[in-house]
């Protein structure tokens, strides 16, 4: 048993620091697929006999291991210094997280308004004349705290439109949207949501889009496999299949982090933020304007100082193993479970 784990270790750092170092520019590129190769999302995904295979085991089993370091540490000087370094260098960011999220998300509607043919992401395309004006209008009432209420029933109105020209399984992948829209709402109406902060809505909706969109780096991985063909630094020389599974369970992870602790969140938003301003330095202007959204909700995540009560924390770090591999159990099988219903396709 030793010996699997021994070969598949160094692979998994490697991995693990390539996707840091992701944070200065260098590592792999966390570019969105669906933006830049053809896919499918009716096809048949791999059957699940074969994305439980022993690699991704240990690479899940080595990512509860990190994910209980972090936690262990949080509750250490070390991380009570990290914690202090993070507050000093985003001190900015905690005073008034409202303001970068309405310029942040006003750049992005104008965006859209200008390349035309977009509903919210990319590869959602539409002919319609008056959704360009909606998006403009939709950035437009992000200059006044008084008209983020309205700007967020338009994202919803996108939204629905984008679920009913694509499906409901396509817009699994962009509950953030509706995320954006409840904190627009929420902070434009100067209200929590009984009891639930708008920030936190969106970090969950964010986290859920991202372990949604992890799942189909294991169920599709050759939709990616062009993109290393034409950026075959990304792989870091690693095998294709085996980049693909380590890439998804680090995603995972960085994703599941982000429900987390604080210290924990905060640190995986500092390293998926590194991951897509990176992939917008290797794949351009769309890949910038489509991610605009989740680098809003991670700067606003880095920034933030909620703290939980010490109490608390010795129950979440018994928790944090078992609450992790249901996420993935649960990820996986809801994935599968709904393409089967919806698209008639086998799960095993």
């Amino acid at each position: 048993m030793l010996a699997p784990i021994r070969s598949l270790l160094p692979k998994f750092l490697i991995v693990s620091l390539g996707t840091g170092a992701s944070i200065l520019g260098s590592g792999p590129a966390s570019a969105h697929v669906k933006w830049f190769c053809a896919f499918d999302v009716a096809g048949q995904p791999r059957g699940l006999e074969n994305v439980l295979c022993p690699d991704f085991e240990l690479l899940v089993g080595l990512a509860m291991l990190v994910l209980v370091a972090g936690c262990v540490t949080e509750g250490t000087m070390v991380g009570a210094a990290l914690l202090r370094a993070l507050n000093r260098v985003t001190g900015r960011l905690a005073d008034d997280p409202e303001f970068l999220f309405r310029v942040i998300c006003g750049f992005f509607f104008v965006a859209l308004w200008t390349t035309g043919g977009i509903l919210l992401t990319p590869e959602l395309k539409t002919d319609s004349t008056l959704v360009p004006w909606l998006q403009l209008a939709i950035a437009a009432g992000m200059t006044s705290r008084r008209t983020l209420p309205l700007s967020a029933l338009g994202i919803v109105v996108l939204f629905g439109a984008a679920v009913w020209s694509y499906g409901l399984f396509h817009l699994m992948d962009y509950p953030i949207f509706l995320g954006v829209a409840a904190y627009l709402a929420l902070s434009g109406l100067r209200k929590d949501f009984f009891g639930i902060r708008p920030l936190d809505i969106v970090r969950w909706a964010t986290a859920i889009t991202l372990m949604w969109a992890s799942i189909e780096k294991w169920a599709y991985p050759e939709w990616s496999f062009p993109l290393f063909l034409a950026h075959p630094a990304l792989t870091m020389g690693y095998d294709d299949e085996f980049f693909m599974r380590a890439a998804g369970v680090i995603e995972f992870t960085l994703a599941f982090a982000l429900i987390w602790t604080p210290l924990v969140r905060r640190v995986a938003a500092v390293m998926l933020a590194g991951m897509f301003v990176s992939a917008i330095l290797e794949f351009g202007k769309l890949d910038a304007i489509g991610h605009a959204p989740i680098v809003a909700v991670l700067i606003a995540i880095i920034g933030d100082k909620a703290a939980t009560p010490i109490a608390n924390r010795i129950r979440v770090l018994a928790l944090a193993p078992a609450c992790f591999a249901a996420a993935v159990a649960l990820f996986l099988g809801l994935y599968y479970l709904l393409h089967a219903a919806l698209f008639g396709t086998a799960i095993i």
